[in-house]
């Protein structure tokens, strides 16, 4: 991380929600100024979450209500992904027993999948924070009876103000453990992701960089598609973290505030 961040020539990020924005309900010091800076430079963004469990437009009431105004058409989730990925695979028409919620539910409806809780073609697996013992037996009895298993996004944790708790990853984990069969997962770090919210600002890799607080999602997968990455310390992972892992971001910032400060006086160099 010797050279300098290439901050003149972004002109489109990528943006994690979830210990980059807010964590659980509150939203993080200067998110709001930070979307505002990116609208007054110009800079297109997409804000981009493995979490699957709201849609587009919930997401945006909760980003309203926390004070970061942003718009349904801003926002690409690993639901989404997950439901391109499928309708890539020629799962419309096709049955799918979901463990997840809103968002994920909604994008397989929108994608042509129909959700069953009998004899099902794929399990689905995302966040499900009222999931049961019953629905991960059923899951797992039909993904041993010859179901494909996809997992929204391989997050194990997800951070809240309480601290972190089990996310869709931990959910998948059991029904792999129980079965032997691994999902194939869509959400970051996987490239879709990345490449499907770039297609949708009409960006390259040379001008996108990816912001988020995840080693094992954000900037691995930024890694891989050849994007240069920021992280902030404000969620996930952490400098001692850092410390151990052949993945390294482009840049290392303590929260919001500083990323701007670092932006504007690189761009008044």
């Amino acid at each position: 991380m010797t050279d300098p961040f290439p901050f003149p020539r972004i002109r489109a990020i990528l943006i994690d929600l979830d210990g980059v924005l807010f964590r659980g309900n509150t939203a993080l010091p200067a998110a709001s100024d930070f979307i505002q800076f990116l609208r007054e430079q110009g800079i297109a963004f997409r804000l981009i979450t493995n979490n699957a469990t709201l849609t587009p437009s919930q997401y945006v009431a909760k980003l309203h209500s926390i004070g970061i105004l942003i718009e349904v058409e801003e926002l690409f989730t690993s639901a989404l992904a997950t439901g391109l990925y499928m309708k890539q695979q020629g799962a419309s028409g096709d049955s799918a027993y979901v463990i997840g919620e809103d968002g994920l539910r909604s994008a397989l409806i929108e994608s042509g999948v129909r959700l069953t809780d009998g004899d099902a073609d794929w399990v689905v697996v995302g966040l499900d924070r009222q999931v049961t013992y019953d629905r991960l037996a059923r899951a797992a009895l039909a993904v041993e009876a010859g179901a494909r298993f996809v997992g929204s996004n391989p997050d194990v944790s997800f951070p809240t103000e309480a601290g972190l708790v089990p996310g869709a990853g931990a959910l998948q984990a059991v029904i792999s453990a129980t079965t032997g069969v691994d999902p194939v997962v869509v959400g970051k770090p996987q490239p879709l992701m990345f490449e499907l919210a770039m297609e949708q600002l009409g960006s390259s890799r040379e001008s996108t960089a990816m912001l988020g607080d995840r080693l094992d999602t954000d900037i691995q997968g930024a890694q891989a598609v050849g994007l240069a990455s920021i992280m902030v310390l404000t969620g996930v992972s952490t400098r001692s973290d850092l410390e151990h892992s052949a993945v390294q971001p482009t840049l290392v910032v303590d929260d919001l505030p500083v990323l701007i400060g670092l932006w504007k006086k690189a761009l008044e160099a």
